[in-house]
């Protein structure tokens, strides 16, 4: 009888281990510093007023930005709405000078999706400029600034 007491106990005691754990890891990403100081409103939740022309819209899935080319208002601020679609997976929008590779001019807040959050920017001269992922660097689109 005392055996069988120990084997309950042992029994209960290993399910109740089994439940507390998790096979799935969580992400511990925690991202870079910053290059160049985001303004402090560069997360903003509340979106913009629909049809306003100094928003602009980009979105990831699948571990890509669903646009590969938008264009943003020159000489004037502008607000990125950036919606990340991919669940539990890290993303953000960094702006850079010309290319990819080119110097950072800006860079949003990392999040994991499903979420969208509002960056908002400076004004920028016309020209082309790179929209990246810190997180993917391989995320890369291309921002006309008009």
């Amino acid at each position: 009888m005392r055996h069988a007491r120990f084997l309950f106990v042992a029994m209960i005691s290993a399910a109740i281990v089994g439940a507390c754990t998790s096979e799935s890891a969580g992400w511990t990403y925690t991202p870079a510093p910053a290059l160049t100081p985001a303004p402090s409103s560069d997360a903003s939740a509340e979106p913009s007023e629909p049809g306003d022309l100094n928003v602009v819209k980009i979105s990831a899935q699948g571990i890509k930005f669903e646009q590969t080319t938008v264009t943003a208002p020159a000489n004037t601020p502008f607000q990125i709405q950036f919606e990340n679609k991919d669940a539990g997976v890290p993303h953000n929008v960094a702006i850079r000078l010309g290319s990819a590779t080119g110097a950072e001019l800006y860079q949003g807040t990392v999040f994991n999706g499903i979420e969208t959050r509002a960056y908002d920017l400076p004004a920028y001269d016309a020209g082309q400029y790179a929209f990246v992922c810190t997180v993917h660097p391989t995320m890369i689109g291309t921002m006309n600034v008009e």
